[in-house]
C-alpha cells in the first residue's frame, strides 16, 4: 500500500507538482517515496541545489554547495536500485555548519577568510564519517557567526566575514541567532531536510528556537568532537536540527558513534548505543514530573502567555509541573567565561597546527583579521580574540578552579541537585524571546538574549528545543533538558509535546515551488 507521500508523487502531473511534494516532508516520508521508486536521491538533491539557488540570495544561510552531491546520490540510488539500503538516512541530504571538517572540493573556514587558502582536512570529521557511512548526501555547508561566535563581544549572530550576514527566514531583518544560524535558516526554508549545528553554550537550541525548528544538543561526548573547529573542550557538541523530533532523532541516531580518538566519546561510548527513536512516544508526557525554570522567564507579557498555555499542554498530557530554581547562575556564568577563554586559545591552537598552513595560533589570526580589516571587521572587532590571546595554559590554577567551578554549579550543585530534590525527570524553560533585529552597529548586546541554554551548555547535558508558537509571526521555541544520558526521556517529552501542539509551520514569504 502506498505511503501519503508515495501517493501525492504518483499523482503528480507537473514538475511543480512533483517539487510543491518535497516542500516540508519528513526523512520518513522521503524513503516511502523512494522504495516505490517513485523519486530518487539524484532528483531531490537537484531540487535542493535550484531551491538554493533561487531563494538562499535573499537569507545567505548556505556558503558554499558540494559539487560531488550528485555523485554521491546516483552511487546511493545504485545501491538501493540492489536492496543495499544502508539506515533511514539513506538518500538524505545534510547540510554541515562551516566549522566541520570534511576531506573532499569543499572548503572548512568556520566564516573567516583566513582558513580559505590553508590545507584542506585530511579526513572527514568522525560526524561526517558517520553520516557519509549511513547514506546521507553532503549536500554543502552553512553559513555561521564566524568562529561560532567567538570573536567579539559586540558581534551580530549570523555574520561572518566569508558568508556575510544570514537571515531569519520569517521576518528577513531580524537574527537567526547563532552560531550555528546557517544551518538553522537552511532547514527552516526548505533548502534540505536536516542539517548539523554546533553548540557551546545555545549555538545549536538558539537558532533553532528562533527559526522554528527541533535542536538537540546531546551529552558531552555521545557525538564525537574530532574534526570540529573548537571553541571549548569541556562544552563542545555537534547536534542535528530538524523541522520535527521525529528528523532530528533520527538523525542523531546516524551522528552518534564511538571514537577512539576523542576521550569524552570514548567515556559516554562506555554506556551501550542507544536508537533514541525508540523513543518516540504519543505518552511520553504521562506520569513525568518536568520542573519548570520560572526565573528564566522574562517580563515580556505576550511571551508568558504563550509559555503559560504550552504549559498547560504538558499538564494535559499527564505531566505534573514543579516550580524550581537554581542559585549562583551569574558566579557559574562568569566561571564558564573563564574557561571557555583558557580553552579556546588551547584548542584552537591545536587545531591550527594539525591544518598547517599560515595561521598556526590565535596570534596569526588576530594579525589577519587586523591585516584585513575592511573585510574581517567592517563591523565589529575581535575583543573576545585577545583576551583568549592573553590567558595561560591549561595547567594554570585560574583555569582549573574556573572549571571546577562552572561545573559544579551546573552539574552536581545545580542540575543533579535540583532533579533529585524534586524527583524530576525534566526541565522545561523558553528557548527564545522573539527575534531581534540585525544590528550591525550594536550587535546583538542591546537585545533580550534568554541564557536558558546555558545550564545544559556547561553542565555538558543534553537539551532538546520545540517550536511553541509564534509572537508576531516569529516563532518561539520551548527548551527540555535534563541529567547526563537523558536523550531518552527528553526525546519521549519532546516528541508527545510537539505532536499535541504541531506549532511549526514554513516561512510564509517563501515560494512553494521552483
Amino acid at each position: 500500500m502506498l505511503g501519503i507521500y508515495a501517493v501525492l508523487f504518483s499523482c503528480a502531473t507537473t514538475s511543480t507538482d512533483f517539487e510543491r511534494n518535497l516542500l516540508e516532508i519528513s526523512i520518513d516520508e522521503l524513503q516511502v517515496a523512494y522504495s516505490e521508486r517513485i523519486i530518487s536521491a539524484t532528483d531531490v538533491v537537484r531540487y535542493y541545489q535550484r531551491r538554493i539557488a533561487e531563494i538562499d540570495p535573499q537569507l545567505n544561510s548556505v556558503i558554499e554547495t558540494n559539487p560531488d552531491a550528485l555523485t554521491i546520490a546516483a552511487a546511493l540510488d545504485a545501491e538501493r536500485e540492489i536492496g543495499q539500503v544502508r539506515s533511514r538516512m539513506h538518500g538524505v541530504p545534510v547540510l554541515l555548519k562551516d566549522n566541520i571538517d570534511t576531506a573532499d572540493a569543499m572548503l572548512t573556514t568556520a566564516g573567516s577568510l583566513a582558513l580559505i587558502d590553508v590545507p584542506k582536512p585530511t579526513e572527514d570529521a568522525h560526524v561526517v564519517q558517520q553520516l557519509r557511512s549511513a547514506g546521507a548526501i553532503i549536500l554543502g555547508k552553512t553559513n555561521l557567526s564566524e568562529w561560532a561566535n567567538f570573536r567579539s563581544t559586540d558581534s551580530a549572530s549570523g555574520w561572518s566575514g566569508r558568508g556575510g550576514q544570514a537571515r531569519n527566514p520569517y521576518v528577513l531583518d531580524r537574527t537567526p541567532c547563532g552560531s550555528s544560524s546557517g544551518s538553522a535558516v537552511a532547514v527552516a526554508a526548505n533548502l534540505t531536510m536536516v542539517a548539523v549545528g554546533t553548540e557551546t553554550d545555545g549555538s545549536v537550541v538558539c537558532p533553532a528556537s528562533i527559526n522554528g525548528l527541533v535542536g538537540i544538543k546531546p551529552t558531552l561526548g555521545v557525538v564525537s568532537r574530532s574534526g570540529i573547529i573548537p571553541v571549548a573542550h569541556s562544552q563542545d557538541t555537534a547536534g542535528p536540527m530538524a523541522r520535527s523530533v521525529t528528523d532530528a532523532t533520527i538523525m542523531l541516531n546516524a551522528m552518534i558513534g564511538i571514537d577512539a580518538t576523542d576521550n569524552a566519546s570514548v567515556s559516554a561510548g562506555s554506556r551501550a548505543l542507544i536508537d533514541y527513536t525508540r523513543f518516540l512516544s504519543r505518552n511520553g508526557l504521562r506520569g513525568k514530573r518536568i520542573g519548570v525554570v520560572r526565573q528564566l522567564f522574562n517580563d515580556d507579557s505576550e511571551l508568558k502567555n504563550l509559555l503559560n498555555t504550552q504549559l498547560q499542554i504538558l499538564e494535559e498530557g499527564g505531566a505534573t509541573l514543579v516550580d524550581v530554581e537554581f542559585d549562583n547562575m551569574e558566579v557559574m556564568s562568569d566561571a564558564e567565561f573563564e574557561v571557555l577563554l583558557y580553552e579556546f586559545k588551547n584548542d584552537l591552537n591545536a587545531y591550527l597546527q594539525n591544518r598547517g598552513g599560515e595561521y598556526l595560533s590565535l596570534a596569526k589570526l588576530i594579525e589577519f583579521n587586523n591585516d584585513n580589516s575592511e573585510a574581517e571587521m567592517p563591523f565589529f572587532g575581535q575583543e573576545l580574540f585577545e583576551q583568549a590571546q592573553e590567558k595561560g595554559e591549561l595547567s594554570d590554577d585560574v583555569y582549573k578552579e574556573a572549571l571546577r567551578t562552572s561545573k559544579r554549579l551546573s552539574q552536581a550543585d545545580g542540575i543533579d541537585a535540583v532533579m533529585t530534590r524534586h524527583n524530576l525527570d525534566a526541565l522545561v524553560a523558553p528557548g527564545n524571546e522573539a527575534a531581534w533585529p540585525i544590528d550591525h552597529e550594536n550587535g546583538d548586546n542591546p537585545y533580550t538574549y534568554i541564557p536558558s541554554s546555558s545550564l545544559a551548555a556547561i553542565s555538558g547535558y543534553p537539551s532538546i528545543s520545540v517550536p511553541a508558537g509564534f509572537l508576531e509571526n516569529l516563532p518561539i521555541g520551548l527548551l527540555f533538558f535534563g541529567g547526563a544520558f537523558d536523550e531518552p526521556t527528553l526525546i519521549s517529552i519532546s516528541y508527545d509535546y510537539e505532536q499535541r501542539t504541531l506549532a511549526r509551520r514554513p516561512p510564509s514569504f517563501l515560494p512553494t515551488n521552483n
